[in-house]
C-alpha cells in the first residue's frame, strides 16, 4: 500500500510536470500571437513571452510541491524574506527588466523601428529581451544596449508616430538665374522622383522655399517625403543626379564657394655685420 501511494504520488507529479512545461509552452505561443496580432506591441519582443512562461513554470513547480505534501508556506515566508538580498544582489538585472517591461508597455519603441540615441548608436530594433536590447545598424551590425541604459538615454525615433518622414536637401544657384524658373525646373525633378523611385511618397506635396542670400549663391531647400528611414539614401542620391543632369541641360548654374585669401609677408630682418659694430665700439 505504500509503494502504492508513492507510485501514485510520482504519476501525480509526472502528470503535474508534463501539463506545466505544455501550458508553459501554450500560453507563451498565445502570448506571441497576441503580440503579433496587436499593432502597438510587435511579436518579435520576447520579453512578456519570457515572463509568462517564468510565471506558469513558477506556478507548476509550487503545485508540485505541495502534492508531495511539501509545505510551501515557509517556502513563501523564506522566499518573502530573501527577496530583498536578491533583490539588491540582482538590482541591474531588474531595473533592466522593469525598463524592458515599461518601454514594451509605454510604446515609446517596438522592434522593426529605427531609433538613434544621443550617445551615437542608431539602427533598427531586433529585440527588447527581459535585459537588452537589440540594435541592428544600416552597416548589419548589432548593438546591445542594456535596457536600463535605453530608458535613461535621450532618443530619436524616426518610426514614431508614423514611418514616413519628411527630409530636406539643401542646395542652391547663381545669383544670375531665374528664381521662377528653377523653381519650376527643380519641382519637375521632385515630381519624376516621388513618382518613380521605390520608396518615395508620391501623394505627398513637393515644396521648394529659398531662404539665404549666401556669398556666392541664393540658397534653398526642397522637401521630400519618404516611406521609411532607409529610403531616405536611395532618394536623395537619385535626385541630386538627375537635378544635376536637368541643371546642366537648362544652363542654371550651381556655383562653388568662393573664398579669397590674402597672404602678408613677414618683414625680412637683415642682420648687421658684425666688424661694424667693433668698429664703432672702438671710435
Amino acid at each position: 500500500r505504500v509503494s502504492r501511494h508513492h507510485v501514485n504520488q510520482a504519476l501525480t507529479v509526472f502528470l503535474i510536470l508534463v501539463v506545466t512545461l505544455s501550458a508553459a509552452r501554450v500560453i507563451s505561443g498565445l502570448v506571441r500571437t497576441l503580440t503579433q496580432s496587436r499593432s502597438g506591441v510587435a511579436g518579435s519582443a520576447t520579453i512578456f513571452v519570457n515572463i509568462t512562461r517564468i510565471l506558469v513554470l513558477a506556478i507548476g513547480f509550487l503545485v508540485m510541491l505541495q502534492t508531495l505534501g511539501i509545505s510551501i508556506a515557509p517556502l513563501l515566508t523564506a522566499l518573502g524574506v530573501g527577496g530583498l538580498a536578491v533583490a539588491l544582489a540582482l538590482q541591474d538585472t531588474l531595473a533592466n527588466l522593469f525598463a524592458g517591461v515599461h518601454i514594451l508597455a509605454s510604446k515609446t519603441v517596438q522592434p522593426g523601428d529605427y531609433i538613434r540615441l544621443s550617445t551615437g548608436e542608431e539602427g533598427y530594433v531586433e529585440d527588447i529581451n527581459w535585459r537588452q536590447t537589440t540594435v541592428r545598424q544600416l552597416s548589419n551590425n548589432l548593438v546591445v544596449i542594456p535596457n536600463g541604459q535605453l530608458a535613461r538615454t535621450n532618443m530619436t525615433n524616426f518610426s514614431r508616430p508614423e514611418q514616413r518622414l519628411t527630409i530636406l536637401v539643401q542646395a542652391g544657384v547663381g545669383y544670375d538665374s531665374d528664381l521662377e524658373h528653377v523653381e519650376r525646373v527643380t519641382l519637375e525633378v521632385v515630381a519624376e522622383v516621388m513618382h518613380e523611385i521605390t520608396g518615395a511618397l508620391p501623394e505627398h506635396e513637393p515644396a521648394l522655399r529659398f531662404h539665404t542670400f549666401g556669398d556666392s549663391r541664393i540658397g534653398f531647400t526642397v522637401i521630400l517625403g519618404v516611406g521609411e528611414f532607409s529610403d531616405q539614401y536611395r532618394i536623395k542620391h537619385e535626385f541630386i543626379k538627375r537635378l544635376h543632369r536637368r541643371y546642366r541641360r537648362e544652363g542654371i548654374s550651381i556655383p562653388a564657394p568662393a573664398r579669397t585669401v590674402t597672404l602678408q609677408p613677414d618683414p625680412v630682418v637683415i642682420p648687421r655685420p658684425r666688424g661694424s659694430e667693433d668698429g664703432a665700439v672702438s671710435a
